[in-house]
Formats: C-alpha cells, structure tokens, sequence
C-alpha cells in the first residue's frame, strides 16, 4: 500500500474549493446506486443481524391498547 499516495491525494482534496471538491464526490461516488427497498430486507433477513429478537419475549399482543 501506497500511504504516502493516499495522504497527499487526500491533502489535495482537501486544499480543493467546495464546489470542485463537490464535483470530485459527484464523479466518484455519483454512479453507486442505493440498495432496493427488498436488497435490505434480504440483507436483514440473511445477515443474521436481528436472530436475538426470536428469543425475546412478546411484550404486546392485539388485545392491548385501542384499535386505531
């Protein structure tokens, strides 16, 4: 790896104008496209990031509070 690279670009982009440095981010991170509504479900689902919640107990059922 190439710090002293990396270090002096960055210290350029930094040194750059607000809007050349906001032309720079559009060209870079401008073609990356959000994750769809059912990406995230899936990565949820599969990521295993939210299993402890199968071991919680039901705090609420449909009988409490007012229907709304």
């Amino acid at each position: 790896m190439n710090i002293k690279l990396v270090e002096s670009l960055l210290e350029v982009i930094l040194a750059l104008p607000t809007e050349e440095r906001l032309l720079l981010e559009k060209k870079l991170f401008g073609n990356i496209p959000y994750p769809s509504s059912n990406e995230l479900m899936y990565l949820a689902e599969k990521g295993k990031a939210f299993d402890f919640l199968h071991d919680e107990p039901d705090l609420y059922s449909l009988e409490d509070g007012e229907p709304v």
